[in-house]
């Protein structure tokens, strides 16, 4: 076999976050798991973060987190990138700047090397413009191939954007556009456009550490913060409700999407992850009559290596949008938090 011939996304049965499992199944297991007691435990798996923090002293913490999946891509490199670039936004999204990168892979014993080293020189690219050092790893035999990296990172124990801590009044702004699951649906169907493709890599390429820097380096009034991934926006959403035990409000004509990824919704390309973020997460979803069937669905889209969602305070909303803007990162003000009510989320048009 050679790269050139095989592809990725036919070997497995879903690719990237919309292979991880439903968050029905992970909510329901952790929340029987018993209390951890370490003082040194910032945060844990309680509210469900993107990664766990550790303090060292008054102002130092350790910021950790994993993650791996199987291909959503056919080019080898490119699958190694998209990997590594969603592993390190865990890291990002909690304020931490990554340090050090183990790689995690499951390969068949008869794989093509050839596939394996340029997945693998992909991830490392990424870790090095992350500045993120890879200093070992683990393999397994398996069938189908699943590639990541648990990653560690340095936070300031005061500075950290957990879950919790989203205020009515809040501005939610979001850094990159949704559609990501739709799209490799399609590819792993034969049914995606070039353009289509091209957008989704240039945005699963695209690390965090930008948007990082700018939210870590200002004044913001920021309260809360997470990366939208396998469990679509709206069951991210749904964690920073719960956690902070507050509701919202998204403006859906306000929130981007990648080209193509309305086009798959409508022709059926609607990945297995996506079904199961739905059915464990639109209960406490309310729509205005108007919002379109297909927006509906794309907000419970699978994302591999998305966006940050924002809560930051009225008054430091528009400066920390126009900084992020400048730097590059597109940013749009998606929705509003408001208090506590029913519905948890509220869907406008």
């Amino acid at each position: 076999m050679s790269d050139s011939t095989v592809r990725l996304t036919a070997t497995v049965k879903a690719g990237g976050c919309a292979s991880k499992l439903s968050p029905a199944i992970l909510d329901q297991v952790l929340s029987k798991l018993p209390k951890q007691t370490d003082p040194n435990v910032l945060v844990g798996f309680n509210h469900a973060d993107d990664a766990g923090v550790y303090q060292l002293g008054p102002d130092s913490a350790l910021v950790q987190t994993v993650d791996f999946f199987t291909p959503m891509v056919d080019d080898p490199y490119t699958f190694g990138q998209i990997a590594a670039t969603n592993a390190l936004s865990d890291v990002y999204a909690m304020g931490g700047r990554p340090i050090t990168a183990l790689a995690h892979l499951c390969f068949p014993a008869n794989g093509d090397l050839e596939i394996l080293q340029q997945v693998m020189a992909g991830g490392l690219s990424k870790m090095i413009e992350a500045s993120c050092s890879v200093i070992g790893g683990h393999s397994v035999r398996d069938e189908e191939m699943k590639f990541g990296y648990s990653v560690t990172g340095l936070i300031n124990p005061t500075k950290v954007f957990a879950n919790a801590g989203a205020k009515a009044g809040d501005h939610l702004l979001f850094t990159k556009a949704l559609g990501t699951g739709v799209i490799t649906t399609a590819i792993k169907k034969g049914a995606a456009k070039k353009e289509w493709v091209d957008a989704a890599i240039r945005s699963m390429t695209t690390l965090n550490k930008t948007a990082a820097e700018v939210i870590t380096s200002g004044s913001w009034t920021i309260h809360s913060m997470t990366d939208i991934t396998g469990f679509g926006l709206i069951a991210h959403a749904r964690e920073i409700a719960m956690a902070s035990e507050v509701s919202m409000h998204f403006s859906v004509g306000r929130i981007p999407v990648l080209d193509g990824a309305l086009d798959c919704i409508q022709a059926g390309h609607i990945p297995a992850g996506l079904t199961a973020n739905r059915d464990f997460a639109e209960c406490v979803v309310d729509y205005q009559t108007d919002v379109p069937k297909d927006m509906r669905t794309v907000l419970f889209d699978p994302q591999t290596a998305g966006g940050l969602l924002i809560a930051v305070a009225p008054e430091s909303s528009n400066c920390l949008t126009d900084a992020l803007i400048l730097a590059g990162v597109p940013t749009v003000h998606i929705g509003e938090v408001c208090a506590r009510s029913k519905p948890l989320i509220e869907v406008r048009s």
